[in-house]
């Protein structure tokens, strides 16, 4: 079962969407291997994109956090809201159906409130400049941890009614 037999693209995609509307997050929806499913582009902030772009950042940054993350909450079939090594916050929701692991939803790309990018750690594992990761650092919003919970909850709660409702029409 995947998360696409479920649900049309377009389900995901708006889910992603509503995401960044409502707490600006680069929203994204993966399968159980770590495969974002959609295309959508809603990136937060000037540096994510930039180290995506590089090899070594979307590998040893993106990648690495995702792939982490993704493993405990499947685990432990709770969300989790960490931080990447670029010092972002990462939350994740897992994506149970019919009791089998489907995926995850959740977003990044804001500093926790208080925080900087750690730009010498991306200068370092992405080959960046680090006058230019701490000028497009220096950009990104910051966010609470009272919108991180919200943000939490308003996963959690449309992945129910998403998949209630897609159940119903299968």
């Amino acid at each position: 079962m995947t998360l696409l037999d479920i649900c049309p693209l377009e389900t995901w995609e708006g889910l992603e969407t509503d995401l960044y509307e409502k707490f600006n997050l680069q929203g994204s929806v993966f399968n159980p291997e770590g495969v974002r499913i959609t295309s959508v582009k809603n990136f937060t902030n000037p540096l994510c994109p930039a180290i995506k772009a590089v090899e070594k950042g979307q590998t040893y940054i993106c990648s690495a956090a995702h792939m982490n993350m993704t493993a405990l909450v499947k685990q432990s079939r709770k969300p989790l809201v960490e931080e990447c090594d670029a010092g972002l916050t990462k939350l994740v929701v897992p994506i149970f159906y019919k009791d089998e692991f489907v995926g995850v939803a959740g977003g990044c790309g804001l500093l926790p409130q208080g925080d900087s990018v750690d730009s010498f750690a991306v200068s370092k594992i992405a080959d960046m400049e680090e006058a230019e990761v701490t000028r497009m650092g220096a950009e990104i919003p910051h966010v609470s941890g009272d919108t991180l919970s919200q943000a939490v909850d308003f996963i959690q709660e449309r992945l129910e009614q998403i998949l209630t409702s897609c159940a119903e029409n299968n």
